[in-house]
């Protein structure tokens, strides 16, 4: 058996004791790619020196997809995370319906996503898929889950993110598909990966119910592996999950998966 993917793993949430360079340095040393959230919070110079090769971060520091001052700003602040992701090697910039807090909550909140914020949203990650092509990185439009983590997040289902992506069509703009999140709000994951798979930039994973690594919830990841090796897919795969005990065991988990 081997393993067809890319395999990398979320710093903020594994090895939680540790500064987080000590973590990217670990992780790479495990043999897997490192993810970083916000980089304004981390010392970027200690993350180069770490040795870790970067998969993604968050591509923003403030803004939305939907409104004139929201877009402008996810656009002003998407062009200053472009020079971090350059230093960290990093080939993917994150990006949400709006920004979020500290508790994951949505800044700008939406009962209802309307006709018009579809269209300024399309509007918006056109200019993204702009910024990203002439920097020579791509930007990724992430799902997430309303029911649990992110309530009133707009444009949250991976059904909304992957009609954008695919409505921008672009190399600049791909998606970022969370298993965890779409099984919380949609389920049937190999279908969902099948549709998605032309626009596919990184597949995130962790296990349901509590957000931890393969193994400890409900989902079948090793016949989802199987599925995604079948249908030709060969790029990243995240583990953005909290480990249900020991670290190391938890990535191991997750290799095993994965492994196919």
């Amino acid at each position: 058996m081997q393993n067809p993917f890319t395999l990398a793993v979320c710093a903020e949430m594994m090895f939680r004791d540790r500064p987080i360079a000590d973590r990217a340095r670990r992780i790479a040393e495990l043999g897997f790619d490192v993810e970083i959230w916000d980089w304004t919070r981390h010392d970027i110079d200690a993350l180069a020196r770490s040795g870790a090769r970067f998969s993604s971060m968050t591509g923003y520091i403030t803004g939305t997809l939907a409104d004139d001052a929201g877009a402008d700003n996810l656009l002003r602040t998407a062009r200053q995370s472009i020079p971090v992701a350059k230093t960290l090697g990093c080939p993917r910039l994150n990006l949400h319906g709006t920004g979020l807090d500290g508790q994951g909550l949505p800044i700008v909140k939406a009962e209802v996503v309307t006709g018009p914020m579809w269209l300024k949203a399309l509007d918006t990650l056109r200019r993204i898929a702009d910024l990203g092509e002439e920097a020579g990185v791509t930007f990724v439009l992430e799902n997430l889950n309303e029911a649990v983590d992110h309530p009133k997040t707009p444009f949250a289902r991976a059904a909304d993110t992957l009609a954008l992506v695919a409505a921008v069509d672009r190399p600049g703009l791909k998606l970022n598909l969370d298993l965890y999140h779409a099984q919380i709000g949609e389920g049937n994951l190999i279908a969902l990966c099948r549709k998605a798979l032309p626009h596919i930039g990184e597949i995130q994973v962790a296990d349901v119910p509590g957000r931890m690594e393969p193994g400890t919830g409900e989902i079948n990841y090793p016949a989802i592996a199987r599925a995604l090796k079948d249908m030709g897919y060969r790029g990243t795969i995240g583990l953005e999950a909290w480990p249900s005990g020991d670290d190391e065991v938890a990535l191991d988990r997750f290799r095993a998966a994965f492994t196919v």
